[in-house]
């Protein structure tokens, strides 16, 4: 057979009455040689059309460990997220979660294993800014905008959009531009806060707003790193929200150590531990694990 006819066999079905287990299921993904060829020297650039999400799983993690100076932070870890889907991490300090989102942006590189981002782009070949145009938007703990600029101005400077210095000076907005800032400020609850310096606006919605600035760079993977920490109560419930309805139409990795925030928005949690998958499921299977219990609730 050859590489043209490359078949590659569908993940199992989901059983009746629960999810599969995609963190189990067979490796079918590994790209034909043209492409690996591709990926390893860098060649073109590689973005969010080129996204092949036709097995259903739009991250892939197999086998991954990092050192750091003997101690290990990641473990042989894997992990798959499906397309559309919601996935809650949580886990004591230190269990490998800012190392996973460090990996799959390209910040930290694998000691061993693989990273794939839908089936054909091997996330190890490829640059932090590659791997962002390819489609993957990380937001950090703390939120890094344009404090002088209005939240308009913050969308619009982070549009994907061609940046060389000409283009930016001499650009002007589109109708089409201006309904989608428009169209993300009110997804972000931010619509009346258009004209405002973001400098003045809420802790809470300087979060939002850097939500919006990673939509409008049209991401299909959001890794959000404990994303309402220091918001009230009020904030936190509009997040839950907004976290939901961006569910589906792009996949959702929520790092967040606040149990009611992720008892609102929890699918599917993963929980981690020394660098690896220690349990996985719903949330009211991995509250009830005892495993769980003992090295992360119970404390």
């Amino acid at each position: 057979m050859g590489e043209k006819d490359v078949m590659l066999s569908e993940p199992p079905a989901a059983v009746e009455g629960r999810l599969p287990d995609p963190d189990h299921r067979p490796w079918p993904w590994w790209p034909p040689a043209p492409a690996r060829k591709e990926m390893a020297s860098g060649a073109g650039n590689i973005d969010s059309t080129q996204l092949d999400v036709r097995h259903g799983v739009v991250l892939y993690l197999d086998d991954i460990s990092v050192s750091f100076d003997g101690f290990k932070a990641l473990n042989k870890l894997s992990l798959s997220i499906d397309a559309g889907e919601l996935r809650c991490v949580i886990g004591p300090n230190g269990a490998g979660k800012t190392t996973m989102m460090d990996v799959i942006t390209g910040k930290t590189r694998p000691d061993a294993g693989k990273a794939f981002f839908g089936t054909t782009i091997d996330l190890t070949k490829l640059t932090e800014p590659q791997i962002a145009h390819a489609g993957i938007g990380r937001k950090f703990q703390k939120p890094t905008i344009f404090e002088h600029h209005t939240a308009f101005e913050n969308l619009e400077l982070s549009m994907k959009a061609d940046k060389r210095v000409r283009k930016t000076l001499f650009a002007k907005l589109s109708p089409e531009e201006r309904d989608r800032i428009a169209t993300t400020l009110a997804q972000i609850r931010l619509d009346d806060s258009a004209d405002r310096p973001a400098g003045l606006l809420s802790h809470g919605q300087k979060q939002w707003l850097e939500i919006g600035m990673l939509l409008m760079q049209e991401p299909k993977l959001l890794l959000l790193d404990e994303p309402v920490a220091g918001m009230s109560d009020e904030e936190t419930e509009r997040t839950a929200e907004l976290f939901l309805t961006l569910a589906g139409t792009h996949s959702l990795v929520v790092v967040e150590h606040d149990m009611s925030f992720i008892a609102r928005i929890a699918r599917k949690v993963t929980v981690l531990h020394e660098g690896s998958v220690l349990a996985e499921g719903t949330l009211d299977t991995v509250q009830n694990d005892p495993r769980v219990i003992e090295v992360y609730l119970g404390r």
